[in-house]
């Protein structure tokens, strides 16, 4: 397709109407299969968190023992809630997560304020956070004794993210490929933790576990803000929902996927943590900066230099992961007009939601100018398990107002209410243990979102469109995109 042919088009219709003889769909094509849907699980989910910050679960209850349930607590929860959003997704098989369950449920507005919060500030800044990650650990070995320059590491991290979005824009199968194998890089170092602490385990190293229950007295504050940092590095659990339009097979893929992968994570996470604990006690466990660094340097050296070198592997298979699943969430809000359109557009040549991913990855530039938003991030975390919590608040009441929707997967009922349940008290926890100005930042940020709404896509002003409709047709003309044929039932 040339510009001229795009030109004379757009003189006499809107860019997201141009009749366009293809000779191949202009949908998302589905590539993912059960294999690279549970690699998406797994290489989202774990990231860098359960190898450099466990300690944040046993600092709220403060023994070994109530540590390791509730790392197989979190993980039963996250098992739970992805069940639902299983359900969710067969049901409404449309990308873009929780946006369109959202959106059938309550209606536009509650979609719009979660593609709002999600696209300007949770994923990018996540994804942001995520690539520093990878850059740290990336830039240690060669800083020896020190820390390595803030400079260098944004570089790394500026690098590696306009890597991983250039991949995801330019090819699915490509960023399936990428996935595939950091999930298995990220399970070599998975297995060499846990294998070495069962060896430890046999030699008698069991010293640690002795009167492992016995700790300061626990409270539903500390239980909760246990939950809530554990829940955290299991975030990601639902991340298939944003690729539901590309899976082969979703009535099967979706649900197999789930109850492989994020058991198989819950395993590894608990089996991580008692390796953990065969090498340092509870207070030198709080006391490393790295544990995973530091169970490397006590039981793998002179190889622990293994240990950087794959938790770096394993960051940039969760950047990759997020980026290729929130740029679907970008696409879809694109298609249902909560987002500039051109951002549900498809690539001609490359049949990947372009301008969505390299929007995405645009904004998440921005975070990592900054480069320390870890408290800006635990702080809209909460805000996350608001959105959870209406969703699984939605598939409840779509059981009584759309019974007529196919339901290919149907869990008790009794699931989406505890879910709900959760949601709610590790929403309002953080807030009544530790009431801080930031959370309610955070609720006005996202409550903001409807001034955007009401002037830009309730009112629809003329003056808006005429500068959008420029901006569409020449972003077209450059990206060589074109608007998607049909929007999935």
């Amino acid at each position: 397709m040339d510009e001229e042919g795009i030109r004379k088009r757009s003189s006499n219709q809107e860019p997201d109407e141009t009749p366009i003889t293809k000779s191949k769909s202009m949908n998302l094509q589905k590539e993912v299969g059960l294999l690279s849907g549970i690699c998406v699980i797994v290489g989202t989910v774990i990231g860098s968190g359960i190898f450099v910050s466990p300690k944040s679960v046993l600092a709220n209850v403060g023994a070994v023992g109530p540590c390791l349930v509730i790392w197989a607590a979190c993980g039963v929860l996250a098992t739970l809630g992805a069940l639902c959003f299983a359900e969710l997704g067969t049901m409404i098989t449309k990308s873009g997560g929780e946006y369109p369950y959202l959106m059938e449920a309550f209606g536009p507005i509650p979609a719009y304020l979660f593609s709002w919060a999600s696209l300007i500030v949770i994923k990018p800044s996540s994804f942001a956070i995520i690539c520093l990650s990878f850059a740290e650990y990336t830039a240690a070995p060669f800083y020896p004794g020190c820390d390595p320059p803030t400079v260098v590491i944004k570089c790394l991290a500026t690098a590696a993210l306009v890597t991983i979005t250039l991949v995801n824009a330019l090819s699915v199968k490509w960023a399936s490929y990428v996935q595939n194998f950091f999930a298995a890089a990220k399970m070599v170092i998975v297995i060499i933790i846990i294998v070495s602490g069962i060896v430890l385990l046999a030699q008698g190293n069991t010293k640690n576990f002795n009167n492992s229950f016995d700790g300061p007295p626990l409270s539903v504050g500390t239980i909760s803000l246990a939950f809530y940092n554990g829940l955290w590095a299991y975030d990601g659990w639902n991340q298939l929902n944003y690729i539901t339009e590309e899976l082969k097979d979703p009535y099967r893929n979706l649900p197999l996927s789930i109850v492989i992968g994020i058991p198989l994570v819950t395993v590894c996470y608990v089996l991580i943590n008692i390796s953990y604990f065969t090498v340092m006690t509870s207070t030198e466990l709080l006391q490393s900066p790295a544990v995973a660094v530091t169970f490397g340097d006590r039981v793998l050296y002179p190889a622990s230099w293994i240990v950087p070198l794959f938790v770096a592997f394993s960051t940039i298979g969760a950047a990759n992961g997020t980026c290729f699943t929130a740029g679907r969430l970008a696409y879809v809000a694109g298609r249902e007009g909560h987002m500039l359109k051109v951002l549900s557009y498809i690539s001609i040549k490359r049949l990947t939601p372009a301008p969505a991913i390299i929007f995405y990855g645009a904004v998440a530039i921005i975070y990592i100018i900054p480069g320390d938003i870890n408290t800006l991030i635990n702080y809209f975390s909460f805000a996350v398990w608001i959105f959870y919590g209406l969703t699984v608040l939605g598939l409840i009441v779509m059981r009584f107002t759309r019974k007529d929707l196919e339901r290919p997967i149907r869990v008790p009922l009794i699931i989406p209410i505890l879910v709900l349940f959760v949601s709610i008290v590790l929403v309002l926890a953080p807030i009544i243990t530790a009431p801080e100005l930031p959370y309610l930042y955070c609720v006005l940020f996202i409550i903001s979102g409807l001034v955007f709404y009401v002037l830009f896509i309730h009112f629809k002003f003329s003056w808006a469109q005429k500068i959008s409709k420029p901006i569409t047709m020449h972003l077209q003309m450059l990206m060589e995109v074109v608007p998607p044929e049909d929007v999935p039932e």
